[in-house]
């Protein structure tokens, strides 16, 4: 049999941001691949809605109010984790956030907090999650980095720091963490239809500048994201790690 399992069939993942966008969507789509979902987020109101749609599919959501840029909350939420399901198989780090300013305009207080809440926060879940995969021999780590990470965008240098930090920090972390059979990618994603993006997406210009540089001459539907985060998160991913998996219409081909 050469098809491998797409399945993540009683596994336990745990997904920041998981309230609403694309964090939502990968939760949601990792519950009808089969696993059961720890729901991190501030927002307690927006993660109840997430995990309504996990339970009317027969799976287990925690929601786990976590502030990812501090240490001790996600220490607090993973003994929680491990605690109701035993295990942690899946990490998707999505938390994430930008303050598209020029360069010359960015603030000490902007970089910080782009900073802690992009890269920091994707770090210290990696690292407190790789203690509790490294004594399980096995797991799953994907982060979602941007195609901003690779190429230059007209605005969101600090943004686009972190993400180039995550590609580089997933091949690290891949090389240093494949002794303990723990996978580690990233995902780069290019302009997909999420309440982050609504209001820019209106711009009539501005959308058909994006499609100018988008081979595929469309933006992205958050279904589209599912596909390759189940893939890395299954068996069928086994063998894949250090790598970051553009999903981005084939823009990263160009610029923008």
């Amino acid at each position: 049999m050469y098809l491998p399992s797409f399945s993540v069939e009683n596994k336990t993942a745990i997904v920041t941001g998981a309230g609403r966008g694309i964090g939502r969507a990968i939760s949601i789509g990792l519950a009808e691949a089969g696993a059961d979902v720890a729901l991190l987020s501030r927002t307690r109101e927006d993660l109840s809605e997430t995990a309504a749609h996990i339970e009317k599919l027969g799976r287990k959501a925690y929601i786990v109010p976590t502030d990812v840029s501090k240490r001790e909350e996600i220490r607090e939420a993973i003994t929680y984790v491990k605690e109701k399901a035993g295990k942690i198989d899946i990490l998707i780090n999505n938390a994430g956030m930008n303050i598209r300013s020029k360069a010359l305009e960015v603030t000490d207080e902007e970089w910080q907090k782009i900073m802690d809440t992009n890269l920091k926060s994707a770090f210290m879940m990696s690292q407190e999650v790789g203690k509790v995969m490294k004594d399980q021999n096995v797991g799953k780590i994907i982060t979602i980095a941007s195609v901003a990470g690779q190429v230059a965008l007209r605005t969101g240098v600090v943004y686009a720091a972190t993400k180039a930090a995550i590609i580089q920090m997933t091949k690290v972390l891949a090389f240093e963490w494949g002794k303990y059979n723990i996978n580690v990618n990233s995902i780069g994603p290019w302009y997909f239809k999420t309440p982050l993006t609504e209001k820019l997406l209106q711009d009539e210009e501005y959308v058909n500048d994006i499609l100018a540089v988008t081979p595929l001459k469309r933006i992205g539907e958050l279904e589209e994201l599912v596909g390759p985060a189940v893939f890395l998160a299954s068996d069928a991913g086994n063998y894949v790690t250090g790598q970051t998996l553009f999903v981005d219409g084939g823009m990263t081909i160009q610029g923008f």
